[in-house]
């Protein structure tokens, strides 16, 4: 990170350490506080107060309100406190890291999520949290997706049918932007890439659909609602999948690993279904259940010659078209 970088990424873990003491100072005074009073808690001048405010209710989204001279907080705005172990705090610590890793559109939420788990945690941990924070806060924000995000959010969490604008012309552009009404059911990150889908179902498709939140244009809350308790099978979908497509029938795989990554490839439970078939010759034999083919098949490319499909068919041909196209890219010696 340059030094620019840094110094930005500082100023920003600053200003989110900032907007905690302050909601948490208002969130203390459940009848109200002034400015002046916030300030002189904070340590900050009264017109810092003022812009932190309203930063905080128009970037953050808090729901601060203002009567008299006096601001607080509703008193919804937060979840209740968690008492959290050490190792408690250090898996929440571990899974922000994965997904502060697996995403690069984040921006306020992450660095506040950073901060509450360093007001938590001991000494060293605190500091490489906020190291984390600095990387986090060096990335641009993208204002469309945090507004997304946080709309997508609130339906889920809420039980609301929610309007989006979905862009699926990535593949094909002809298709255009897609107006859905969807009951969201799931948020959920990928691993492969680095993105976050939605998962609910599609009222005019009558199914389950996965939709790429990066692709969402746009999102809004309708007023009507769903019983969030049709979608309690999302969990247990997600286990068929390879990553986050789940909504595909069940494909059984089966894919011999050679002897020079047998072991690595035994070390690691890649899926729920996965069963290992160790070979006299040190190669392995991995077999597994997983709905869809998309996903397994850019793992298994991942593995280049290591990997050969033995079943399903399709998986086989697929993964064989790939390395047919990659080694003719690679045939004439030199970049074209």
């Amino acid at each position: 990170m340059t030094l620019e970088r840094a110094d930005r990424a500082g100023l920003k873990w600053d200003r989110a350490a900032r907007y905690l003491k302050i909601a948490r100072v208002l969130h203390q005074h459940r009848d109200g506080i002034a400015a002046g009073a916030i300030a002189d808690l904070v340590g900050v001048s009264r017109r810092t107060v003022y812009r932190d405010l309203a930063a905080m209710e128009r970037d953050a989204g808090l729901p601060i309100w203002q009567d008299g001279g006096r601001f607080g907080l509703e008193e919804d705005a937060f979840l209740p406190p968690l008492d959290l172990t050490l190792h408690e705090a250090m898996t929440l610590y571990l899974a922000a890291r994965v997904l502060a890793k697996t995403s690069d559109e984040y921006d306020s939420e992450l660095i506040g999520a950073f901060v509450k788990l360093a007001a938590v945690l001991p000494g060293i941990l605190a500091e490489h949290v906020q190291a984390t924070a600095d990387l986090v806060a060096a990335r641009p924000a993208d204002a469309r997706f945090t507004r997304v995000f946080r709309t997508l959010t609130e339906a889920w969490a809420r039980g609301r049918v929610v309007l989006i604008e979905y862009d699926a012309g990535a593949y094909d552009p002809s298709r255009g932007v897609r107006r859905a009404r969807v009951r969201p059911y799931a948020i959920e990150p990928s691993a492969l890439t680095h993105a976050l889908y939605l998962i609910g179902l599609d009222e005019e498709r009558g199914g389950r659909r996965t939709f790429k939140v990066e692709r969402i244009v746009d999102a809004s809350l309708t007023p009507d609602t769903f019983d969030p308790r049709e979608g309690g099978g999302a969990a247990a979908d997600l286990a068929r999948g390879w990553d986050v497509i789940s909504d595909q029938p069940l494909e059984s795989v089966a894919i011999r690993f050679a002897p020079a990554v047998a072991r690595r490839v035994a070390e690691t439970r890649w899926h729920a279904s996965q069963q290992l078939e160790p070979q006299p010759d040190g190669s392995l034999v991995w077999r597994g259940r997983v709905a869809g083919l998309h996903e397994i098949q850019v793992w298994v490319l991942g593995w280049g010659a290591d990997a050969e499909v033995l079943e399903p068919a399709e998986l086989r041909a697929r993964v064989a078209e790939q390395v047919r196209l990659a080694a003719a890219t690679y045939a004439a010696g030199r970049p074209r």
